[in-house]
């Protein structure tokens, strides 16, 4: 994969070092047809998702992995790549998840996250809000699943109007 300027901090992230417009890859998984078969027989036991074998008289033409672990996987990633450095507080939640092109097995998923806005928070200062776009690519780069994901995270200097943001 190309090298697209990953920022990888060695100290927690705080509000202010949340650059709209910034990347980071998070990680890659490989997807296997055993995990995809015992997560959809625990949470989506669809046909497509359970039996190799029945799921070739799907629409799909065989075996395809949940969106929902497909989304869980890439959580797994986004918390080792960046969560557990980042001041984070909770989410409210996500929106516009899409599930563009099916994962199968042997894939293998890459995640990337776009910061695409950071806010301070009007009710309480000494946080922000930030949003960012994850999108979940295949070994051919090919956008599988997006999300829009909502953090709050504390900020390095709350008793500040306007966040002082660092270049790095």
């Amino acid at each position: 994969m190309a090298d697209i300027g990953i920022y990888e901090p060695v100290e927690d992230l705080y509000f202010e070092d949340h650059l709209p417009g910034s990347v980071q890859v998070l990680g890659s998984v490989l997807v296997t047809e055993e995990e995809i078969i015992a997560f959809a027989k625990r949470y989506d036991p669809q046909v497509f998702h359970v039996d190799p074998e029945a799921a070739k008289a799907t629409s799909f033409g065989g075996l395809v992995a949940s969106g929902w672990h497909t989304v869980a996987l890439a959580m797994r990633l986004i918390v080792d790549g960046r969560l557990s450095r980042v001041k984070n507080v909770g989410s409210p939640g996500a929106d516009e998840v899409h599930w563009l092109k099916p994962v199968r097995p042997g894939d293998t998923l890459t995640v990337k996250a776009t910061i695409v806005e950071a806010r301070r928070s009007r009710s309480k200062p000494d946080r922000g809000v930030v949003k960012a776009l994850i999108e979940i690519l295949n070994q051919a780069g090919e956008v599988v699943t997006t999300w829009k994901g909502i953090n709050i995270v504390l900020c390095r200097n709350p008793g500040l109007q306007e966040p002082e943001r660092r270049n790095t």
